[in-house]
């Protein structure tokens, strides 16, 4: 994945974007090479057919991935998931669901404002209250869509 990123990273920045995040999956029997985009504007579909025809070339020259795969350019949509500090940070003070591995409150998935984070933990604010989970405890979390 490094190799990837390295190689991914500087086509998007130079196209005006930012790579919110990059993964290699496999879904039903297929590899998929999914690169995720943003900006300050928001992705619009010409942004995902420009990016996608850069990095397609730059994959083919480069010849990093042997199997056969599908290339997917998407935006991280409304409801993204917050991958790392710098997405924890940009998002501050919104609301978020957070899926869990072990109950907290009775429960395994949570709603609240993210109010704070540290190596350690993730502090929600949930219904006036203040919760502090621990990151291990975290499977995922993403925006809380506002519609």
């Amino acid at each position: 994945m490094k190799k990837l990123n390295n190689l991914i990273k500087p086509i998007v920045e130079k196209s005006g974007y930012e790579l919110y995040h990059l993964e290699f999956v496999k879904e039903g029997g297929e590899d998929y090479l999914r690169v995720y985009i943003d900006n300050e504007q928001g992705i619009i579909l010409d942004d995902c057919v420009k990016v996608n025809k850069l990095v397609s070339e730059a994959l083919d020259v480069e010849d990093l991935i042997k199997d056969f795969y599908y290339l997917e350019i998407s935006s991280p949509g409304i409801e993204r998931v917050l991958h790392n500090d710098r997405h924890l940070q940009k998002y501050m003070g919104f609301n978020v669901k957070i899926k869990l591995k072990n109950l907290v409150k009775g429960k395994k998935k949570l709603e609240g404002i993210l109010e704070g984070f540290d190596e350690e933990n993730v502090v929600i604010n949930l219904e006036e209250e203040e919760i502090s989970l621990n990151r291990n405890n975290i499977i995922t979390i993403s925006l809380k869509g506002e519609y």
